[in-house]
Parts: C-alpha cells; structure tokens; sequence
C-alpha cells in the first residue's frame, strides 16, 4: 500500500479540516495510506493578534517548507491563512466544497449582537471584524483575543469576554456549532477572503499527486476562492488593512462582494458586481479596481496608526 505524507499544523481545527480532506480521498484512493505529520508555525508561538504582525503567512509557512523540501507530500490548510503569492515550487492543487463562509456571535447568554449591553467586552483576532463590529455597536468594548477556537470560547464562559466572534466553518469543524448564537449575514458581515474553505497545497511538479488530490476538487468552491483571491493580489488586504470580500456561484453566474474599512470606521467602501462564473478572476480585477477607484489604498494609512493604538491595549 502506497504511503502519502500530509502535512498540518497541531491544533484541533487544523486536524479536523485535514481529516475532512482525507475522509474524501479515502473515498476515491482507497488503496492509498495517508501519513499525518504536524508541524509548528510561527503563528503557534507567537501568541500577538494577528493584526500586529506584519507579515503574511503565520500559520502555513512552516507547514508548506516541508512539502517543498520533500518531508511532506501535501499540506492542507485554511485558504485564509495561504498567501495569494504563493511559492512557485507550489500549487493549490485542490479545494474541496466550502463550508460556511459566514462569521458569528458566541456568547453564553444566547444574546445577538445588538442585545449586548453597552460597555461588553467583544473579542475578535481580525481587524475586519473589529471596525464592523464598531459600525454596527459603537458602544461596545472591542478588544483583541488570541488561542485557538476552544481557547476564545472558554474565555467567553470564563467571564474575560463578553463575547467573541469567528467562522462559522471552524467551530462546525471542531462539533462546537451549538455555541453560536448569532450567524451574519455575508452582505452585512463581510468575511474574510477564502473563509471556510480548504486548500491542499502540494509541489507544482508533482503531476501524479496533483491529479489525485483534483478528484476532491469543487469547481464552483475554486471559482469562489480564485474571484476573492485575485482581488486580494490588486488591493492586498493584510492584517494590517483589512477587506472583506466573499464570492456567491449561481448556476453559471458569480457574485462577488467586497467591503473595506476605514480605521476609524466613518467611510466604508462597498462593492458588488456580477460575472461568469467561468471568468472568476477577471471579476476579481474589475471589484479591485472599483475599490481603488474609489479610495481604498488611501485607507492605509489610518490602519496603520490605528495598529500602533491596538497594540498599546496588550
């Protein structure tokens, strides 16, 4: 029996979206063994919101040098986490059917968001979320969290946060769903690019491997991902200036929507266009360029300040 390698981060959401992509291949390979190897990231140790660091890819970077040096086959992780000028020893050779791409309220009074009373610590590790959640409360006491899922939610049940927020994908992923109490809205909430979906990453050469890993490919997920990833690669939305945008398939039709922030909240510039679901990455483009058209790189600026303030509440 053939052995294949596959490489992911320790942690029980990287686990469990690794044993949802093997659980599939198993299905069509089943003469195939497939190995588990977990690996630490720079985003494991360093225990800082991920807003502060200014750098891309903490929590695959570990994970995708040893697929390139031949220590793992293939690697899955968050699409989220995977830059969008990935390696070129590397390829995205698969994306398996997305879960929900929504964010959500956790809290242990089954209170929705605009039954938080004035003043309730809200916890949130992205940026995006934070200048949303003060758009739509104000009033709220929006702080900065870290830890894996687990962590977050006992911080609510322990009393250090009144509430927190996260994908909806992570906590289904872990069997911890009934925690939520409020699902957003996508149009309203805009989540971050790539949200609840998985990407396998494995060397660009590898043809074999690339064709097996294709079979648990969702094309209508890929079209998804590749719209909100070429508008990532014209604006760049980092930790440091966060966008939201989010990718709806139709039949053969596409509906791509994008939201950016200013730091202070007052201006936010809202996109939605539609295109072929066939030409994900032309739709892309033309929301980018709207959103630069009307200002977004000029943001930047206030996000960086604005970092410098988040950092001072640590």
């Amino acid at each position: 029996m053939k052995t294949v390698r596959v490489g992911t981060r320790g942690s029980r959401l990287a686990i469990a979206q690794t044993e949802i992509a093997l659980a599939a291949l198993r299905r069509v390979h089943a003469g195939v063994r497939f190995e588990v190897i977990t690996i630490n990231t720079k985003g494991d140790v360093d225990k800082r919101p991920l807003f502060t660091m200014d750098e891309k890819g903490i929590f695959e970077k570990e994970v995708n040098e040893a697929v390139k040096k031949g220590e793992a086959d293939f690697a899955v992780h968050s699409l989220k986490d995977v830059p969008s000028d990935l390696s070129e020893e590397l390829v995205v050779a698969s994306i398996p059917k997305r879960a929900s791409p929504n964010d959500v309220l956790v809290n242990d009074k089954g209170q929705k968001l605009k039954e938080l009373a004035p003043g309730s610590v809200v916890g949130t590790s992205s940026l995006r979320r934070a200048v949303q959640l003060a758009k739509y409360r104000p009033d709220l006491d929006v702080r900065p969290i870290r830890g894996n899922v687990e962590t977050r939610v006992k911080k609510v049940i322990n009393g250090e946060y009144g509430a927190v927020v996260l994908a909806e994908a992570g906590l289904t992923r872990i069997g911890m769903k009934d925690v939520i109490v409020e699902r957003f809205s996508v149009r309203d909430f805009v989540p971050a690019p790539g949200q609840g979906a998985i990407a396998i990453v494995c060397r660009h050469d590898d043809k074999i491997l690339i064709n097996m890993l294709k079979q648990i490919e969702d094309p209508c997920s890929r079209a998804e991902v590749l719209a909100e990833r070429a508008l990532i690669r014209k604006v760049e939305g980092g930790c440091r200036f966060p966008l939201g945008a989010v990718a709806l398939t139709n039949d053969d039709k596409i509906t791509l929507y994008a939201s950016v922030f200013s730091a202070d909240g007052t201006r936010n510039i809202k996109v939605k266009k539609v295109g072929k679901a066939n030409e994900p990455e032309k739709l892309g483009g033309k929301v980018a360029d709207v959103l630069v058209k009307q200002g977004a790189m000029a943001m930047a600026e206030g996000w960086r300040r604005a970092v410098e303030e988040w950092n001072n509440k640590l």
